[in-house]
């Protein structure tokens, strides 16, 4: 009975954050000490008080069975959050972490742009991720397929969405692979050939990749005196070259004992 209790009490010790499981996880003596948190696939369902690690930058509640978001709220120098894989609907708690920039809650129970307002207030969000297809994650509000557009209006200062790269740079090369790619698998064949496509058009200008020179003058003698400086540069060093051998070799001669004629 003793060792069934005792298999029970580890068993709720998983499923609820206590300081114990906190301090063991990141080596830390107390809890505001703590920066970075990763407890993923415990069978967690109450976060318990991991609100009071007051400066958590980061934090990892993968692959577990949570459902209420409402100790993060305290978690105001939060920086990234990863809640994939668990069985939340509701993200109001988090509105309250001013510092996030990441959000992965991929696999979860979120079912409409409402669900998402509440996140208007996180300023500095750069990235967040509701579908993940290699884990084939994601929430019933995937299903809209207008919901990437409302997040970009929503939050202007998102850059990833799903992990594509929408804006900043980078975003027009991923939009153009992207587009190539989706023009190939909806490709179809026509009497066992592939439907013709549009004229492509060139990436660049003509005389893109010329190289241009300069008319300007100061540019000009600025090259000019600074590739007679590099020619300077090289003959000092082989004349300290010669220097060096030279004396390396006076100082071999000096250091091989004298021979006496008997």
């Amino acid at each position: 009975m003793a060792a069934k209790k005792r298999e029970k009490d580890q068993d709720s010790d998983f499923t609820k954050i206590t300081p114990a499981l906190l301090k063991s996880t990141a080596g830390e003596f107390e809890l505001e000490s703590i920066l970075i948190l990763k407890l993923r696939s415990l069978g967690i369902f109450d976060l318990g008080c991991v609100g009071e690690c007051k400066n958590l930058e980061r934090l990892d509640l993968s692959g577990n069975n949570i459902t209420n978001l409402t100790p993060l709220a305290s978690l105001r120098l939060l920086l990234v959050l990863n809640l994939s894989s668990n069985r939340i609907s509701n993200l109001e708690p988090i509105c309250n972490c001013d510092s996030l920039q990441s959000l992965n809650v991929a696999g979860n129970l979120i079912s409409s742009i409402e669900n998402l307002q509440c996140l208007q207030s996180l300023r500095k969000i750069e990235s967040i991720r509701l579908k993940d297809n290699t884990y084939n994650y994601t929430n019933p509000i995937c299903k809209n397929s207008s919901y990437r557009n409302v997040l970009l209006e929503m939050l202007p200062s998102l850059k990833v969405v799903d992990g594509e790269r929408v804006v900043g740079r980078g975003s027009d090369l991923y939009q153009l692979c992207k587009d190539i790619d989706d023009t190939i698998k909806a490709g179809t064949l026509k009497n066992g050939q592939m439907q013709e496509l549009p004229e492509c058009k060139p990436w660049v200008e003509d005389g893109f990749w010329e190289i241009k020179r300069s008319n300007n003058a100061i540019i000009e003698e600025a090259c000019k005196q600074f590739n007679d400086i590099l020619s300077e540069c090289r003959l000092l060093n082989h004349k300290a070259a010669n220097v060096i051998t030279q004396t390396e070799r006076t100082l071999s001669s000096n250091s091989q004992p004298k021979q006496y004629a008997v």
